[in-house]
């Protein structure tokens, strides 16, 4: 995945949005997690589920396949004082692998965000049942609509931008669509977990400028000449000094047979 290597990595680690505290709150309900516990974030990115998520558990386990994504990672725990974090090299793959270190019902949750669309989910889903404790299992989230995807007014103008400049349609929902959760939902019940349902939390943001359009360099290969793009950009969007998202963040929940 060298699209989040370099650069793109360092915009994910300063613009990707947080999770809000009410979906952790969710999670750990719908787990049972408590300081026993291993969690294992797949995907992790730069560790905006997986640093919030440590003060929550035992220890947390960030993998993915992306060396500069971990860097950044250990850097973000590193500066939040987060000491049980485990940083791993590898993709969805690898999990057999490390359920072989781990062992059978070793893990309390597996937490999967958008990196999902990247993955094998129906092996992924087989791999990890065996996996979870009892009570645990597996949550996919869904944080938010992409920026260029939302209903409204700046957010079409900026799709517009993009397709324009890319010569391409602009349509692609990193696993957030309505369909997409269900295919998921589907996969998870074949896999042997239970309980499949979903968790959503919604509120509002305003971004800047420089937020919106760091959003995007998190998502695309840069430009030759970001400098410009940007400013291509800006003078599509209206002349606002803040631009409001909705945020839908979804957590689709699933969990291993038998008490935690």
């Amino acid at each position: 995945m060298t699209e989040f290597s370099g650069e793109v990595a360092e915009y994910y680690a300063k613009y990707r949005r947080g999770y809000p505290v009410e979906i952790l709150d969710a999670l750990q309900t719908a787990f049972q997690l408590n300081s026993a516990d291993v969690v294992l974030d797949l995907g992790c990115g730069t560790g905006q589920l997986a640093v919030p998520l440590a003060a929550r558990v035992r220890s947390v386990i960030g993998m993915d396949p992306e060396a500069d994504m971990l860097r950044l990672a250990r850097q973000t725990a590193e500066a939040a004082a987060v000491r049980n974090g485990t940083w791993v090299l590898g993709a969805d793959t690898d999990v057999p692998a490390l359920g072989a270190v781990l062992g059978q019902r070793s893990l309390a949750m597996t937490v999967i965000g958008n990196a999902l669309h990247w993955m094998k989910h129906d092996e992924l889903f087989r791999v990890l049942r065996p996996l979870s404790r009892p009570g645990g299992g597996v949550a996919v989230l869904a944080n938010g609509t992409p920026l260029w995807l939302q209903d409204s007014d700046w957010s079409r103008a900026l799709r517009s931008s993009l397709e324009q400049y890319f010569g391409v349609e602009v349509k692609a929902t990193c696993g957030t669509d309505v369909d997409e959760r269900r295919r998921y939902a589907r996969a998870l019940g074949d896999a042997g977990f239970e309980s499949v349902r979903e968790i959503a939390v919604e509120y509002q943001k305003d971004l800047t400028f420089d937020q919106v359009i760091g959003g995007v360099y998190s998502a695309i290969p840069l430009p030759e000449d970001p400098e410009a793009f940007a400013e291509l950009v800006r003078q599509s969007l209206p002349q606002e000094a803040k631009f409001t998202e909705s945020v839908r963040v979804v957590a689709l929940v699933a969990t291993a047979g038998g008490q935690a």
